[in-house]
């Protein structure tokens, strides 16, 4: 019986390895088929002439070089970090409210909001983004808004190409992407902890301040790196909405694999912002291990 019972065990184990290697199959060709496939492409344009063939002949550091000495890419850079990190920051304080409604107070009404929050969804980026500009237009939206209540007696707020109307419209359109993983970290809260602290005496942001935003956090910080990552790289919503001074690197690498017709060198770009995003994600995960979960 031992023995029987060893060997139904071991096929057990076998039907399991096998049943898991089979879920992960499809995931696992997606990855290096989809994303580590197209990275080694990506890098290895990077270090091509833009000369000969579509691939280009010969390797060479100059577009990294180039890079490097024209303050022009930097200055693009660091414009699309301020952006992007404006963009997280309104995005994640205006989330943040809504997911803590959801977790604690929404009750029944949990599902109607949770569909009102993937509505937007529903619609076309493009569209959204073509509301954002009706709104902010010097004659749209807003202006006509404060015209009609007499706030003004014409058209003050210019908002439409400046880095400001990039921020607006992209902090509404990644809002979801903020809400919901900070309301499933907020979820796993136990709201034992927070009757404990109650009735130990404390008040309730006393109870926020201790309890709820540090277990937040690692919610938060995903939310974070979720926004963070992809505006860094956006390049229609500043053609859209922004300016000359809206310009971010995604702009410059469009135009490089576009109407400059140059891949290596857009290549390069691309490699350097995914490097800057690398360093990004690594504070974020030493600034998760400072302050996450405290329980």
């Amino acid at each position: 019986m031992t023995r029987d019972a060893t060997t139904a065990g071991a096929l057990s184990a076998k039907r399991d390895t096998v049943f898991t290697a089979a879920m992960l199959l499809p995931g696992a060709l997606a990855t290096v088929v989809l994303i580590l496939f197209a990275l080694s492409l990506v890098l290895f344009l990077s270090l091509r002439n833009n000369a000969g063939p579509l691939l280009g002949e010969g390797f060479t550091i100059e577009n990294f070089v180039s890079i490097a000495i024209d303050p022009l890419y930097w200055t693009v850079i660091i414009r699309s970090l301020s952006i992007a990190g404006l963009v997280t920051a309104a995005t994640v304080v205006t989330a943040y409210p809504v997911a803590y409604y959801l977790a604690f107070h929404a009750g029944s009404r949990r599902g109607l909001i949770l569909f009102l929050v993937t509505l937007p969804f529903w619609t076309s980026y493009l569209l959204r983004v073509f509301a954002w500009k009706i709104v902010l237009a010097y004659n749209g939206v807003l202006n006509s808004a404060l015209i009609v209540t007499g706030l003004q007696n014409e058209p003050a707020i210019a908002l439409l190409n400046t880095p400001a109307a990039v921020v607006i419209t992209l902090a509404h359109a990644y809002a979801p992407f903020a809400i919901l993983p900070i309301y499933v970290s907020l979820q796993t809260i136990p709201t034992s902890l927070l009757e404990a602290a109650s009735d130990l005496g404390a008040r309730p942001f006393t109870s926020f301040r201790r309890i709820v935003l540090p277990n937040s956090m690692p919610g938060v910080l995903a939310a974070a790196l979720v926004v963070f990552v992809p505006t860094v790289g956006d390049y229609v919503t500043p053609a859209l909405v922004g300016g000359p001074s809206s310009t971010m690197i995604g702009s410059l690498i469009q135009s490089q694999f576009g109407k400059a017709n140059d891949w290596p060198f857009g290549s390069a770009l691309a490699v350097v912002v995914m490097l800057v995003i690398l360093a990004v994600i690594l504070l974020a995960r030493h600034a998760d291990r400072a302050f996450g979960s405290r329980t």
